[in-house]
């Protein structure tokens, strides 16, 4: 019989992703190296070692037309820098599996940017804050466009873009809140770091439900925060998981970019957990503007694994026109 700490508490069979009430963790993601499938994609890709110590690293993508034609003249522009966070319940994911290579390397071409995967410690063994501490400085990093040879000839640092899916929409949001506080005090201070953010179905949580939120949603996600940050102040109502939380999440009219996109899927669990968020930044005080897209019909993080389905071009065309500054 099975014993009690081997009871699958969440399972994810589109990402073959199982965790057990143990906190132990099945899941064998397929690894790409980089440079893979640049002749499709039309994007050169490199990795790059940013601690050693942690082993925090970064894919970069790049379209190849860049590397054939670095001239700065003004038809061939520096591009805009997107700092791309994978998702993955902050238990799984890699900026270096197939899935996330492609999605990231589809974007990059569409959108026309430089764009920085980044490969962030994950829990059980490197429980949050860690993801939050390696993806700022990956952040820091790919906005100075200075100790890297393709950011410093193609990355315009003056446009910088952070964007993830799941539980790197919520890494987006934390570093939102963190942009805003060490730029200075005072609304939408963190401006000068990030231009534009978009939460593609970002994983938050409450301990209370929202308006057409189900119990059962709010146990996985709780669940799952639950492995990822055992320590939590709040549990499912800590600020880093909840951005509403009463009482003790930081006040939104702070984000620190100018312009954010909230996407969801209908049939996510997350989703009314979603619209609830955009709802509480877009009637803040928070002077940029925030724009909203639900897919109908799909669940959670559909457009990774179902890329060529016309909701999922659809999305993609909202991203890159959000980024374009439409």
């Amino acid at each position: 019989m099975e014993s009690e700490a081997d009871e699958v508490l969440f399972e994810f069979a589109a990402m073959n992703f199982r965790l057990y009430k143990s906190g132990r963790v099945d899941h064998q993601p397929v690894l790409v190296p980089a440079g893979v499938n640049d002749d499709a994609s039309g994007v050169a890709s490199k990795d790059v070692v940013l601690d050693a110590g942690t082993s925090l690293s970064v894919r970069l993508f790049l379209p190849k037309l860049k590397l054939q034609d670095p001239s700065p003249s003004p038809s061939n522009k520096k591009l805009p820098v997107l700092v791309y966070f994978h998702g993955g319940g902050f238990i799984i994911g890699s900026a270096k599996s197939a899935t996330y290579h492609s999605y990231v390397a589809s974007l990059a071409a569409a959108a026309g940017v430089l764009a920085v995967s980044v490969d962030y410690r994950l829990a059980p063994d490197h429980p949050v804050p860690a993801a939050y501490d390696d993806c700022w400085a990956a952040l820091l990093w790919a906005s100075s466009a200075q100790d890297d040879d393709w950011l410093a000839a193609h990355g315009d640092a003056s446009r910088v873009f952070v964007a993830g899916d799941s539980a790197g929409g919520n890494i987006v949001h934390n570093l939102l809140v963190k942009a805003s506080s060490v730029s200075g005090s005072g609304t939408g201070s963190g401006t000068k770091i990030i231009e534009g953010a978009v939460l593609l179905h970002p994983f938050f949580v409450g301990s209370t439900a929202v308006e057409g939120e189900s119990e059962s949603a709010i146990a996985i996600t709780a669940k799952m925060w639950a492995v990822a940050c055992p320590d939590a102040a709040g549990g499912a109502d800590d600020p880093w998981i909840n951005p509403t939380a009463p009482g003790a999440a930081p006040a939104l009219e702070g984000l620190g970019c100018e312009r954010m996109l909230v996407c969801a899927a209908e049939e996510d669990w997350l989703a009314a957990r979603d619209r609830a968020y955009y709802d509480a930044v877009a009637s803040s005080a928070w002077p940029g503007s925030a724009a909203w897209l639900e897919s109908e019909r799909e669940g959670h993080v559909f457009f990774l694994f179902n890329p060529e389905c016309e909701r999922a071009k659809q999305l993609m065309e909202r991203v890159v026109a959000f980024i374009a500054g439409a």
